[in-house]
């Protein structure tokens, strides 16, 4: 009982902090969250991520859909895009390091209460 209350803790926290960081945007909806966690897990990995690849990965979500909420993020500073060097076509889609400092410490928050 005590980690669900500290689980409900952690949530209300964080809600509190919604219109301030990342946390409302990226829980708009399922696709946004999907977004956040793959360009998260290739970063995490040292592994590129194109913006063709996610927009193929998001689950039920259209590709024009895709490239709006990806603008978003890149427009509100939470990724950027940067072209890859054999194809001057392609770009990479990668976190700024004020979001990964962000989601870090979100993360950290998360094993706190999990012990």
């Amino acid at each position: 009982m005590k980690s669900t209350r500290a689980l409900l803790d952690f949530w209300e926290e964080q809600m509190k902090q919604s219109h301030t960081s990342s946390n409302y945007f990226f829980r708009k909806s399922p696709s946004h969250y999907h977004m956040m966690l793959l360009i998260m897990a290739y970063y995490k990995q040292n592994v590129p991520i194109t913006v063709e690849e996610l927009k193929t990965k998001l689950f039920k979500t259209s590709r024009p859909k895709s490239a709006l909420i990806i603008n978003e993020a890149c427009e509100k500073g939470f990724f950027f895009l940067e072209k890859t060097s054999k194809d001057q076509r392609k770009k990479n889609i990668k976190p700024t390091d004020s979001f990964v400092e962000e989601f870090e410490d979100y993360l950290k928050k998360l094993r706190e209460i999990s012990i």
